[in-house]
């Protein structure tokens, strides 16, 4: 599997670095999903877990509306695929429906890509927003965001290997 990724900046300042980190770890995850047919996408195929790509992608839509819209804007929102099935308050989206399309997925997870965008920009690494009784900043978010993504494409290698055998960064 190539993959064709911007590297981080290797001498910016932290809020460009960060968005670098996030976007890298975007990338990685569209590049997991590359080639494969809907059928392909929707296999949960490292048993016994159901996890397949299409629904990591679902639940990182999922992960950047809640915690860019919700968190850092403020903005109420209703969740993209179906209500939460984490009662925690997790982030759900791993479950697919019947008509789910790896395609539908990506396009969803796309367009939330650029609402994130859009719902920070302007703010400093420090702006904070309400969060859990206290004040979250926009730094801890994307750091969040950068992990939550990373630990999710370490599932996509796995579940791509399983598909088709396809290995790589």
């Amino acid at each position: 599997m190539t993959t064709e990724r911007a590297i981080p900046p290797l001498d910016a300042d932290e809020l460009t670095t960060l968005e670098g980190w996030l976007d890298f770890q975007r990338a990685t995850l569209e590049s997991k999903c590359a080639g494969l047919t809907d059928e392909q996408a929707a296999t949960a195929s490292v048993p016994p877990s159901p996890l397949t790509l299409t629904g990591l992608v679902q639940h990182l839509a999922e992960v950047e509306r809640a915690w860019f819209q919700g968190t850092v804007a403020g903005r109420s929102f209703e969740p993209i695929f179906g209500p939460k099935s984490d009662p925690s308050g997790h982030e759900g989206g791993f479950e697919l429906a019947p008509d789910a399309t790896l395609s539908g997925a990506l396009d969803t997870w796309r367009a939330e890509v650029v609402s994130s965008r859009e719902a920070y920009a302007g703010r400093a690494a420090a702006d904070t927003s309400p969060f859990m009784g206290g004040e979250v900043t926009l730094r801890w978010v994307l750091i969040h965001l950068v992990e939550e993504y990373a630990r999710h494409n370490g599932h996509a290698d796995l579940i791509r290997e399983r598909i088709d055998g396809a290995t790589g960064a």
